[in-house]
């Protein structure tokens, strides 16, 4: 069967009205894309990588089909919600930095940082060989978090309130073993640590 043919089937086909018409479909697609990475991203985090994929789609409220369009299999999933949350955790840097003191921004990614560690670690047992068989996707992604992480704290060294001893990739290992050594069920533990890390990047006042 044609693709249009089960989509008039199904009641799906694309109404007619040309360019417009076009942009609502896109914006739809758009707007499933963003919900399914969100309802797999809060999934993964709390059930773990083999949660099921109709779970996911229940969750964003779509159907089965809508999330195998989007991501043909579970992997493509893992790997879209990896990117994903690299882009936001990168963005959010600027976003701290524009509205906040540099050590309060600093304080927020880091904490931001703790939950995507959470996310990450959920996934890990299907993220980790996608990672390995594409070694510049790992580099690529690493090496944004840790610009972003040494975005973040010289703008706090150059305001005085951060100390300049440590940098990015420093900030990460520091905040990495720290959710990698507590339960994967108490991310409050891990918050509570990371924030006496933060304490201890502070610059004493004098």
């Amino acid at each position: 069967m044609r693709w249009e043919a089960a989509e008039a089937a199904s009641g799906t086909a694309a109404p007619e009205g040309g360019i417009s018409a076009g942009r609502a479909l896109r914006a739809d697609a758009a707007r499933n894309r963003a919900v399914l990475l969100a309802a797999a991203s809060a999934a993964f985090s709390e059930r773990g990588p083999e949660v099921p994929l109709e779970d996911i789609a229940r969750q964003a409220g779509v159907g089965i089909g809508t999330l195998y369009r989007h991501f043909p299999t579970r992997e493509a999933l893992v790997e879209a919600v990896f990117r994903h949350e690299v882009g936001v955790l990168v963005q959010s840097a600027d976003e701290l930095l524009a509205g906040l003191p540099p050590d309060q921004a600093l304080k927020q990614w880091m904490q931001l940082f703790v939950r995507h560690v959470a996310t990450k670690r959920g996934m890990l047992a299907v993220l980790k060989p996608i990672l390995v068989d594409n070694p510049r996707f790992s580099g690529e992604t690493k090496g944004l978090v840790t610009a972003a992480a040494g975005k973040i704290l010289a703008a706090g060294v150059a305001a005085g309130s951060v100390r300049p001893d440590v940098d990015g990739a420093d900030l990460l290992r520091a905040v990495t073993g720290i959710c990698m050594s507590t339960d994967e069920s108490s991310q409050e533990v891990a918050s509570r640590l990371v924030g006496l890390l933060f304490d201890g990047l502070r610059r004493s006042p004098g």
